[in-house]
C-alpha cells in the first residue's frame, strides 16, 4: 500500500465510489468528486443530438418568424444558443432575433439569462428557484388565453407544461433544439449497472431527467430493473441536481437527495455530507473506525480494503462486539464455496489492510469479533 495515503488527510468522499451518468459537463463533475477523494465511474446514460439539420426545428423557427410569439420561454443555455446558431446557419438568424426582441422573454435560470444577453437580447423575468414549475405558475397566474407562447425544449417533451398552457387557452409552439438519445456505445452504462447491482457503488449522480430515464430503460432491457431499483431504494444514494431530474426515479419509488441550488458544486457538497453521514462508525480497540464503501478510516488514516475483506468487516459490524461464526462469515464472501479456510485467508488480508490487527479478535473454535471498546453503547446495525 502506498504510504503517502496516510500522510494526506482523507477527503470527505475518500473511500466512496460514485457513478456519473452525465453526458454533458461530466468531466467537470468528475473533477469535483475526485478532488474530494471519491473514485468515479463515468458512464454517459445518453447522448445529445443537435438538430441544426432537423426539419422540425427549422419549421418551428420559420413559424415563429412568420407569426411572432407574445412570449418565449428559454429553458437551457445550451439549447437557446443552439437555436440561434442554427438559425444563423440557415440564414434567418437576424429575422429570429428581431422576433425575439419583440417578444416577452422568460429565462429559467441565470445561465439561460447569460445566453439570452449574449445574443443581444434582454429577459423580462427569471425565477429565483430556477424551476419551470414557477415559470408555469407565473404564466397561468397572469392568464394565457389567446397568447402565443414559444417553448424552447430542453431535450425532451414537457407534456405537463404544454398541456397546462393549452388548457389555459394559449397557443404553444414547441422548439426542439436538441434531443437526448441512448449512448452509441452502451458498454460503459452496462458496466455501471453491473457495479450498481453488485453493490460496488455508494452513490449515482443524475444531472438530467433523460439520463435517469435512460439508465432505468437500459436496466429493463437487460432484465436488471428489479435489482437496480433494489439498490437505489436501498443503500445507494441517488443524487439529483434538481427536482425535475428526480422525477423518473421517484416514479419508481426511489428516494432521491437534491441540493437547494441546482448546480454541480452544491450537488457535490451534498454528497460530501450525505455519504459520510451514512457510514458506520464504531469505537474499536481505542480507535475510531469508519466503514466506507471500499475503504475504512482508522482514525484519520484511509485504508483501502479488498471486497472480500469489506464483506467480512460489514458482517462483524452488524453485531459489534459479538462473536460471528466462521460459517456465517463464509456465507458473506462472494463465491467462497464451502471451505472455511477462505474466511481465514480473507481475514488475514483484512487485518493487513487495516494496519491494526487488534481491531479484530479471533475467538478460538468460535469465530471472530470486533474488539469494541468496553464503554461503547453501539447497537446492532439496522441491516
Amino acid at each position: 500500500m502506498d504510504e503517502t495515503t496516510h500522510d494526506t488527510p482523507a477527503g470527505p468522499l475518500a473511500g466512496f465510489t460514485i457513478g456519473v451518468t452525465a453526458a454533458r459537463r461530466a468531466d467537470e463533475l468528475g473533477v469535483l468528486l475526485r478532488r474530494r477523494g471519491a473514485d468515479v465511474l463515468h458512464a454517459p446514460a445518453l447522448r445529445i443530438v443537435p438538430l441544426a439539420d432537423d426539419g422540425e426545428l427549422l419549421a418551428a423557427t420559420k413559424e415563429l418568424i412568420g407569426h411572432a410569439p407574445d412570449t418565449v420561454v428559454a429553458t437551457t443555455a445550451i439549447g437557446f444558443r443552439g437555436w440561434v446558431e442554427a438559425a444563423d446557419g440557415w440564414g434567418v438568424g437576424e429575422d429570429l432575433l428581431a422576433r425575439l426582441r419583440g417578444a416577452r422573454l422568460l429565462a429559467r435560470g441565470p445561465k439561460v439569462k447569460g445566453a439570452i444577453r449574449a445574443a443581444g437580447l434582454t429577459e423580462e423575468w427569471s425565477p429565483d428557484s430556477e424551476s419551470l414549475a414557477e415559470v408555469l405558475d407565473r404564466l397561468l397566474g397572469e392568464g394565457v388565453a389567446g397568447r402565443r407562447i414559444a417553448l424552447q425544449l430542453h431535450g425532451e417533451p414537457l407534456p405537463g407544461f404544454v398541456e397546462a398552457l393549452r388548457d389555459g387557452g394559449a397557443e404553444v409552439v414547441v422548439v426542439p433544439v436538441y434531443r437526448w438519445l441512448p449512448p452509441e456505445d452502451p458498454g460503459p452504462l452496462d458496466r455501471l449497472l453491473d457495479a450498481l447491482v453488485a453493490g460496488s457503488l455508494d452513490a449515482v449522480t443524475f444531472t438530467s431527467a433523460p439520463a435517469a430515464a435512460s439508465l432505468l430503460s437500459r436496466a429493463g432491457e437487460r432484465g436488471l430493473l428489479p435489482a437496480v431499483l433494489g439498490a437505489l431504494c436501498g443503500e445507494v444514494v441517488a443524487a439529483c441536481v434538481g427536482p425535475v431530474t428526480a422525477l423518473p426515479l421517484q416514479a419508481h419509488g426511489i428516494e432521491t437527495v437534491q441540493p437547494e441550488r441546482f448546480r454541480l458544486g452544491p450537488l457535490v457538497q451534498l454528497l460530501c455530507r450525505e455519504l459520510p453521514a451514512r457510514a458506520r462508525t464504531l469505537p474499536v480497540a481505542g480507535h475510531r473506525v469508519e466503514i466506507r464503501g471500499h475503504a475504512v478510516l482508522v482514525d484519520a488514516d484511509l485504508r483501502p480494503v479488498p471486497p472480500a475483506g469489506m464483506a467480512l468487516l460489514r458482517a462483524l459490524a452488524r453485531r459489534p462486539g459479538w462473536v460471528v461464526a466462521r460459517a456465517e462469515l463464509l456465507r458473506t464472501l462472494p463465491g467462497a464455496g464451502r471451505d472455511e479456510h477462505a474466511v481465514e485467508t480473507a481475514m488475514a488480508r483484512l487485518r493487513a489492510a487495516l494496519g491494526t490487527p487488534k481491531l479484530i479478535q479471533t475467538v478460538v473454535k468460535r469465530g471472530y469479533r470486533l474488539a469494541l471498546d468496553p464503554a461503547s453503547d453501539a447497537k446492532y446495525a439496522d441491516d
